[in-house]
């Protein structure tokens, strides 16, 4: 058998040896070399719309740099925040209508707040300055169950929760049927008691409720007798209950829309440690807490998160504008095909569809107005009321206080009550400011009326010549909107057969 000679073996293990080094320098360079290249790599920027996003190495090998930590904890608590700022307005929005009530001199849950003149109806969301208002709020959590007395009469009403979803109708769209009844109102976890015979009971999600109730009666003096009539009061004062106190919404500088700012959160904050936490709510609750909004604590934010939740409720708002004035996606919006008229109520009162809770259409709504109900939705004719809206004219373009505009509303109106069209700001969504107490025109006024019965309406800086009578001032630099609501809207509204035409530009 042959066998090398040692030296050749050696010779041959040199070489390898030289090789293998040489090899393994070439590769160590390359290495290094790829190294070098990904970690260029990860310094060049993963440009995104949130900005650049750096990496230890080439996105997704490497982890994120130090910068990139915090644009990206900033940016997730940025978004998370913009999307609570619109899931929290139906319990913010309402949660400041409480604050313009208890702001009244000696104020206390369970009196009852009138509003019946303008500058008291300005203080909150898309009020109807032809009806007076009577509100109150409920804590049911300090008082126990509560009892409404409702006397016969033409009114419609209603009790909300925070959320503004129905805890029951009153008046002619509720149970009552406009023939009185007393309800007794209950609050999370509280039992109906044996004693509770002959009331009508319902039950609420929440401790904190706003009553409504408007009364419809056109004459002065039955609405005062009626109004005198109605009672509130906790149950466990039945034998012996307290007389209700009635006091009158004046002019203030606290409104009834959702705070801008920090103040947005602080609201939030607190209503979220009134009210126990609903299941449907946990994954925003979990979103909450790294906002630092927790249940059982207190809202202290620093610096930091006081500037990202400041500039988050400025892009909150400005979404909940886009939401609310452009109803994308929501077909309950749709009123009449070409029409710019919307229904402004566009979601289901329990505020859920059949896979999913309706995040945008209460949003849009709650932005502008307060409170929902069953009789603000009826398909009932002759009972409750229909809320159109719009915010463009017939060629498409927004609506701008410099400019006039006419709205021909056509003879028969669809009701059994009165019509009636009211101006809101588009800032506040209260009852234009325009330096006037002239904010709506109704049926019930002494208007103008065409040969046919029909009513040309004007809006503008000026009332066109003889039409002082049906024109709404309004003011340059302001932007506004419309609200035309029916009361008792009849089958011609409901089959189609009555169309309000559009606002159009005539100046």
């Amino acid at each position: 058998m042959w066998k090398p000679k040692t030296s050749s073996v050696i010779v041959l293990s040199a070489a390898c040896l030289l090789g293998w080094l040489a090899g393994s320098e070439r590769l160590a360079t390359g290495l290094q070399a790829q190294e070098n290249a990904s970690e260029k790599a990860g310094a060049t920027t993963i440009k995104t719309r949130v900005g650049d996003l750096s990496f230890t190495y080439a996105f997704p090998n490497g982890y994120p740099t130090e910068d990139t930590v915090k644009k990206l904890f900033d940016e997730r608590d940025f978004q998370r925040a913009c999307q609570i700022y619109l899931w929290a307005l139906p319990m913010v929005s309402v949660g400041e209508a409480e604050a313009v009530m208890m702001s009244i001199l000696g104020a206390a849950p369970g009196d009852i707040m009138r509003a019946d003149t303008i500058p008291a109806i300005k203080r909150f969301l898309t009020g109807n300055a032809s009806t007076p208002y009577l509100m109150a709020w409920l804590d049911l959590a300090k008082s126990g169950p509560y009892v409404v007395e409702m006397p016969a009469g033409p009114s419609a009403g209603f009790v909300d929760d925070l959320w503004q979803r129905p805890v029951t109708d009153i008046g002619l769209p509720g149970p009552d049927k406009g023939k009185g009844a007393k309800f007794l109102v209950l609050g999370p976890g509280q039992a109906a008691p044996e004693a509770a015979v002959g009331y009508l009971v319902v039950q609420s999600t929440t401790f904190n409720n706003l009553w409504l109730v408007r009364l419809l009666s056109p004459d002065a003096q039955e609405r005062d007798a009626m109004m005198g009539k109605i009672r509130l009061y906790p149950f466990s004062r039945r034998a012996n209950p307290p007389a209700t106190k009635v006091l009158s919404i004046v002019a203030g500088t606290t409104y009834g829309n959702a705070p801008r700012g920090l103040a947005y959160w602080e609201r939030l904050s607190h209503w979220v440690n009134e009210e126990p936490v609903q299941e449907r709510d946990r994954i925003m609750m979990a979103m909450l807490r790294s906002l630092g909004i927790e249940k059982g604590k207190p809202f202290q934010p620093d610096a930091r998160m006081k500037q990202l939740l400041t500039e988050a409720t400025l892009v909150g708002e400005a979404m909940a504008k886009v939401n609310d004035y452009e109803k994308r996606d929501m077909p309950l919006a749709h009123y009449a095909d070409g029409s710019k008229w919307e229904f402004a109520l566009c979601l289901d009162i329990s505020q859920e569809a059949p896979n999913y809770t309706e995040l945008d259409e209460r949003a849009a709504w709650f932005y502008e107005a307060t409170a929902t109900s069953k009789g603000m939705v009826t398909k009932t004719p002759g009972v409750g009321s229909i809320y159109l809206g719009c915010y463009k004219d017939k060629d498409g373009n927004w609506l701008d206080g410099a400019k006039t505009y006419r709205l021909h509303v056509p003879p028969n109106p669809p009701v059994t009550q009165f019509w009636s069209i009211t101006l809101y700001d588009v800032s506040t969504r209260a009852l234009i400011d325009n330096q006037t107490d002239i904010t709506d025109r109704s049926s019930r006024q002494d208007v103008t009326k065409n040969a046919d019965g029909s009513v040309d309406l004007y809006f503008g800086p000026k009332a066109p010549k003889g039409f002082d009578k049906n024109w709404v001032p309004t003011l340059a630099g302001k932007a506004w909107f419309p609200y035309f609501r029916l009361y008792g809207p009849t089958e011609a509204h409901f089959d189609g057969k009555w169309v309000l035409p559009d606002i159009e530009k005539v100046q």
